[in-house]
């Protein structure tokens, strides 16, 4: 696919999103359209297929800071369709007006696209090839490699593996090399030959008017290289879209919607380039005891009045085992006891602690003989903890 075929794609509207969307914008969009449209639940659906395939390349240029920002300036620049103008009179201005001169000189287009002529222009600009390069995966030249595409993925945990940390398999249902022809895009036996109309660098240069334009070659879609007798599986295309399952180790400590790299592990690179990133977007499930304070693992006991009163060892869970812990006599409701090297494990190995909080429990029916020591009790302890409260309220009238 050409750099001008690229440039008019409107990923924006592939995700539905305008183009001042915010990244979470964008990620919802993208992880409601790729839900719906994902070939596991539309079986035997190529139009799903090709949709879910432009939803996944869109959020591959938007998700990234760099890549959406490159994006866009080339868009403004050329805008959709400028790369098909063509040319008229000399002085009509724009891309489809003849040559840009000034002071007896021409302005050589192939400057845009990192090329070596004398305009002016071309340095101030940086060279679009680098940024067409950047944006979508390529170098500077058509036919240099291709890192390939990023993939994200979520998976869902219970509470003690995400603390613990677990080994998962992830099943993933995206492009890969074709394993018939190892992403050559021949079939057994032949080799892609080298492009007669561009020699196999992929770029051709045409005049138009008073300026030499450099574009990818359109007989080999920028590769060099053309496929003659091409693979029955992926049709000459190197890769195919299919399922894959990989094991993945989810580190000790991960948060709700944490999101994971897996460096390498997403689409593979065309010509030779570079895999692409493995994203795991992870969600934890609640617990019916324990919750989390950042590394510290937080659990609530309850005890009765003369629990707390007197004091009493209390026999607790913890995320190896349990432990006995020790509530010391006069201890309040709500007060938090800290037990050390208890919790989930940091990103440095070392533990957090355990927050125990105590929850002294007041009974909602007593019996009568509860009620008579009850009573007891209060004939026995005079005094009134809110005498402060009573002098000040007087003082008040």
């Amino acid at each position: 696919m050409s750099t001008k075929d690229w440039l008019e794609k409107d990923f924006y509207a592939a995700l539905g999103v305008p183009k001042t969307a915010q990244p979470d914008e964008i990620k919802k969009a993208y992880r409601k359209l790729a839900r719906d449209l994902h070939p596991d639940k539309n079986p035997g659906n190529p139009e799903a297929e090709r949709k879910f395939k432009d939803v996944s390349e869109a959020y591959g240029v938007l998700s990234d800071e760099r890549k959406r920002r490159e994006y866009d300036e080339a868009r403004s620049l050329f805008g959709a369709g400028a790369f098909r103008r063509q040319a008229g009179g000399a002085g009509g201005g724009g891309f489809g007006g003849g040559g840009f001169s000034g002071n007896g000189s021409t302005f050589d287009v192939s400057d845009l696209f990192g090329g070596s002529g004398t305009g002016g222009a071309g340095g101030g600009m940086g060279g679009l090839g680098d940024l067409f390069g950047s944006v979508f995966g390529g170098g500077g030249r058509a036919s240099g490699p291709n890192r390939g595409g990023d993939i994200e993925t979520e998976v869902t945990l219970d509470f003690d593996e995400a603390a613990r940390g677990v080994t998962v398999p992830l099943r993933l249902h995206a492009p890969g090399v074709c394993d018939t022809c190892h992403g050559s895009g021949a079939r057994a036996g032949t080799r892609p030959r080298a492009c007669p109309n561009c020699g196999g660098s992929g770029l051709v240069s045409r005049d138009q008017g008073a300026f030499s334009f450099s574009e990818p070659c359109r007989d080999c879609q920028g590769a060099g290289t053309i496929v003659e007798d091409k693979c029955p599986d992926c049709r000459g295309t190197g890769g195919v879209t299919k399922t894959r399952t990989m094991n993945v180790r989810i580190p000790p400590g991960v948060t709700d919607g944490q999101r994971i790299r897996l460096k390498g592990k997403g689409q593979p690179g065309r010509r030779g380039g570079p895999a692409g990133d493995l994203y795991v977007v992870v969600h934890v499930r609640k617990h019916a005891l324990f919750g989390r304070t950042g590394d510290d693992l937080t659990l609530t006991i309850p005890v009765t009045f003369p629990e707390a009163a007197l004091g009493t060892s209390v026999r607790v869970p913890t995320l190896d085992g349990s432990l006995t812990l020790r509530v010391p006599a006069g201890t309040p409701s709500g007060r938090t006891l800290r037990v050390r090297g208890r919790g989930v494990p940091r990103k440095d190995g070392t533990p957090g602690d355990l927050l125990a909080t105590i929850e002294v429990i007041v009974p909602g029916n007593l019996d009568d003989a509860a009620k008579a020591a009850l009573e007891a009790y209060a004939a026995a302890t005079p005094g009134s903890p809110r005498a402060h409260l009573e002098r000040e309220a007087q003082r008040r009238g």
